[in-house]
């Protein structure tokens, strides 16, 4: 499949009366360079001319996608000033979790003492719109009066060390955000989410599920590592951005001028350069970090949004588009109200 579509047929919603309570993050200490990189192989001016990476971070060897989770969500706990017993819900949006069973947001509920519903959401890059937007449902239905979402990656246990193209443009990291009941003017303005599986075998780890068992004659082969066919991947991302971001600003009644802030997935500064030429974004409203962290996948978004909160940039009443695409080929594009 070398040109995906995208499936037209995904509504687009509105779902208010959710509060953003506050927002944390997390990265691991450790900084891989391009220079680093470049001493083993690669070409550091094509990843920095073709992804915008110049850096990113790298979990230590003791550190699972669980710790990158739990270090998140402690920071966004005490930035709400609540206590761990408060929380109701644990959401995890990860494609890199500890191990295929239990799920990782189980020890993460551990870990920090919560008593409560955990589980993981495995949307690739889009795990955390799929996440936010899955607890935002809760909260609004009154299931949940105060849920945590997350959305974590250890992408370098994930990426071949041979692929050249793919492999320094991933990163580990991860943010939480936590959610409540809110006003009528809070929350989901609009939003989206859809798949279109079609495209699956464009971005997919083949290996470890029940398709493709662990086995020695796949690990020789390297499916047990992520793959991506990146010209056509490339392409969907910027049309997807282009034609969700529209869609929901329609449904909203807003324009981008109404837009605070562009918080979009940090895959490859080139496709969200791309997208917002494509539709006239104002530059300063692009949230970047792709050029420190790299593409940290699930962790991406929330990473991207405590880093502009805690520079002030935004806030409470603020208006923020937020567009997580990737594997499955997924996606979630909504307008939230602070």
């Amino acid at each position: 499949m070398d040109e995906p579509e995208l499936s037209r047929r995904s509504p687009i919603r509105r779902l208010t009366g959710v509060r953003l309570v506050a927002t944390g993050s997390y990265v691991p200490d450790r900084v891989v360079t391009n220079a680093d990189l470049a001493a083993l192989g690669f070409d550091a001016d094509w990843i920095l001319q073709r992804t915008g990476i110049l850096e990113r971070r790298y979990a230590p060897p003791e550190m699972a996608t669980s710790d990158v989770a739990t270090a998140a969500a402690r920071r966004c706990i005490e930035a709400a000033g609540v206590k761990a017993s408060d929380i109701d819900l644990v959401i995890l949006g990860t494609f890199t979790a500890d191990m295929p069973v239990p799920a990782s947001a189980c020890r993460v509920q551990d870990n920090l003492g919560i008593c409560a519903s955990a589980f993981d959401v495995q949307a690739a890059c889009a795990g955390f719109m799929y996440s936010l937007i899955t607890a935002a449902q809760y909260v609004a239905a009154g299931t949940s009066q105060l849920a945590l979402v997350i959305g974590a990656d250890c992408n370098s246990r994930a990426i071949n060390p041979n692929d050249k193209k793919t492999y320094p443009l991933f990163g580990d990291g991860g943010g939480a955000v936590l959610l409540s009941r809110g006003t009528d003017e809070q929350g989901l303005l609009a939003y989206t989410l859809g798949s279109d599986g079609a495209g699956r075998e464009l971005l997919c780890r083949p290996m470890g599920g029940s398709r493709i068992p662990p086995n020695a004659e796949s690990m020789a082969k390297g499916d047990q590592y992520l793959f991506m066919n990146g010209r056509p991947v490339f392409k969907w991302a910027v049309r997807l951005l282009d034609e969700t971001i529209h869609a929901v600003l329609d449904r909203a009644e807003m324009t981008l001028d109404d837009v605070d802030l562009f918080v979009l997935h940090q895959a490859n500064r080139r496709i969200i350069d791309a997208a917002a030429e494509a539709m006239d974004i104002d530059p300063h409203k692009l949230a970047i970090n792709v050029d420190r962290y790299g593409n940290t996948s699930a962790g991406s978004i929330p990473l991207a949004l405590d880093e502009a909160h805690r520079a002030g940039v935004v806030g409470p009443g603020s208006c923020i588009c937020m567009s997580g695409f990737g594997a499955g080929l997924a996606w979630g594009t909504a307008i939230w109200r602070w």
